[in-house]
């Protein structure tokens, strides 16, 4: 074996030391490096985690792709008739946005693929977001400190959104002009300065000839750099307050475990931007997306049968298809409830609300310490359930959107869908809720029932009087930390005191008594992790059944339900 030679005394690193040093010279990097350590910094390994990065690399796709169409690209308005090679829309008469568009597609080299590769990164784009939201939702990774980085990334959802409708909006084809035309009408649906809004949006009335170039002025510069911000914002903090990392041995808030910035971290990081890259540009070559030349160009008088948005637009554009016409007059103004609340009202809610979560949980359990290890979702049940929950309500939304193509491919009735859905998004909630709230509780029951009982050995004793059981073994150290590396619940039976010692009268009793109505609801029904001496007394037991205890090995660990041997080693 040959002896380890330091990178500073191989040929290489004499070499790249001269150019090396004239860097740190002038940056200062060694020492801001030792200042803060961000080389060493250790990132925990867990597959969750690499949903944001999923998103982050699909926005490094977004910007390569996104600088490649910007040189064709034309934002205008202005009519122009094609002669391209798109031979079917030939002698048509069109706006400058869409012509350019078809030229992209079919005339220049490779604009086709690049096209599907951008489109099909916005989407990846905001799923990513969605799915990695879910994750810090679920684990409680926004509690203290993490409420700011929280807001960011509710910032960095909203922002995806809309950079996504501006995008699909740029090519002035028919079906992005019917989802131009849906915002023209929740502009006009706010009451008083709605037809004002209108105006400055679109220079006039609808549809105007500046909507375009202030779309493309927003889709390729203001909102990307709003994005890139909120990113390098929300890398910082992960920096700074150290990553969070799931319960194990050895795993406290107090340390992360897990690999190095550099060497470690930084390679498998890299590996995986091309993995996702190369995912991409799979898709984009085999699945056809956003087909403009099928739809031709934006006519205000026309709407495409069957438009559908981009998915991640299905919510706004089901609850404005499921809500009744109900329309009122006050002030002198219409108030047009059946587009402003589905179109305005209700994004500005669920986004409130997702914002004042961490804060609103926060008050209820009374929770001031730092977290930086996970929750197991089934630790919390009502978070959970309320997750569950809000992801049934979007769901139904989201489905209603299609209302028209379900009727269509399955042969039913339109109004009865309709009506479907407007019951299904108040009553799917609270059935969603009550059974992800039981599942979770039943899951806490088996952990317990693990700890105090052990697993199945699959051994088989006959006892003195003829009857059989199976014998159980404890848990393996590991398994056992991580199921009690939690939390135990706070006293319920008692209210918080509304008069001190003295007997005078605490500030805000409503407050009080509210909170302690909150706390009862939040944590009804949750199961204790097992005492000390239950789990100690628990261990003699099992440790030692009736003088043959049962050995931890690397081979056999008792079978699961289904009679299939199971590994508790992981």
């Amino acid at each position: 074996m040959s002896a380890h030679t330091p990178v500073q005394d191989t040929k290489f690193g004499k070499k790249a030391s001269g150019p090396v040093g004239w860097l740190d010279d002038r940056l200062g990097l060694a020492s801001a490096n030792k200042r803060t350590g961000l080389i060493r910094k250790v990132f925990p390994d867990h597959w969750s985690f690499l949903l944001g990065e999923i998103a982050l690399y699909s926005f490094i796709v977004l910007l390569l792709t996104g600088v490649f169409l910007t040189l064709w690209f034309q934002p205008s308005m202005g009519d122009t008739v094609y002669e391209g090679s798109y031979t079917p829309l030939n002698g048509i008469e069109m706006s400058h946005a869409y012509a350019s568009t078809l030229d992209i597609s079919f005339d220049i080299r490779g604009g086709l693929l690049i096209r599907q590769i951008h489109h099909w990164a916005a989407n990846i784009f905001v799923a990513a977001i969605i799915v990695h939201m879910f994750r810090i939702f679920f684990t409680g990774a926004y509690r203290k400190p993490r409420e700011v980085n929280w807001l960011i990334g509710l910032g960095l959802f909203g922002l995806s959104i809309i950079e996504g409708f501006a995008g699909y909006s740029l090519p002035d084809d028919l079906l992005s002009g019917t989802g131009i035309r849906i915002a023209d009408g929740l502009v006009r649906s706010i009451p008083i300065v709605g037809s004002y809004l209108e105006f400055f949006m679109f220079g006039g009335e609808y549809p105007g000839d500046v909507l375009i170039p202030r779309l493309y002025m927003l889709h390729i510069l203001l909102v990307p750099a709003l994005l890139a911000g909120l990113i390098g914002a929300h890398l910082l903090l992960v920096v700074y307050h150290k990553h969070t990392h799931w319960h194990g041995p050895g795993r406290t808030n107090n340390n992360v475990v897990g690999y190095p910035l550099l060497p470690v971290y930084t390679a498998k990081a890299g590996g995986f931007f091309f993995i996702v890259f190369g995912f991409i540009v799979v898709m984009s070559a085999l699945f056809e997306v956003n087909a403009v030349w099928q739809y031709g160009p934006y006519n205000p008088s026309e709407v495409t049968a069957g438009s559908q948005p981009d998915w991640y637009m299905g919510f706004l554009e089901g609850s404005l298809r499921i809500m009744p016409a109900w329309e009122s007059t006050f002030l002198g103004h219409t108030w047009s409830w059946n587009i402003l609340l589905p179109g305005a009202i209700l994004p500005g809610v669920m986004f409130a609300l997702l914002g004042a979560w961490p804060f609103v949980e926060r008050w209820i359990t009374g929770d001031q310490r730092e977290h930086h290890v996970l929750q197991r979702p089934r630790n919390a049940p009502t978070r959970t359930a309320l997750g569950v929950a809000g992801i049934t309500c979007y769901g139904v939304f989201w489905a209603a959107g299609a209302n028209d193509i379900i009727a269509l491919k399955f042969h039913l009735d339109i109004y009865a869908i309709t009506w479907f859905a407007r019951i299904a998004v108040f009553v799917g909630p609270v059935i969603a809720f009550m059974i992800t709230k039981r599942i979770c509780i039943g899951l806490q029951r088996q952990d317990n029932e693990q700890l105090l009982h052990g697993y199945e050995t699959g051994i088989i004793e006959r006892s003195p009087e003829g009857g059989y059981s199976e014998r159980h073994a404890p848990l393996p150290d590991e398994e056992q930390y991580a199921l009690t590396a939690h939390d135990r619940l706070p006293a319920l039976d008692e209210a918080t005191p509304t008069v001190d010692e003295y007997g005078v009268e605490a500030p805000n009793p409503r407050g009080r008594r509210l909170r302690d109505r909150a706390r009862r609801f939040y944590f009804d029904g949750a199961q204790d992790k097992p005492t000390a001496d239950e789990l100690e007394e628990s261990q003699e037991h099992l440790g030692d059944y009736e003088g043959h205890p049962v050995e931890h090995t690397d081979g056999f660990r008792g079978i699961s339900e289904t009679g299939v041997p199971r590994d508790h080693q992981e």
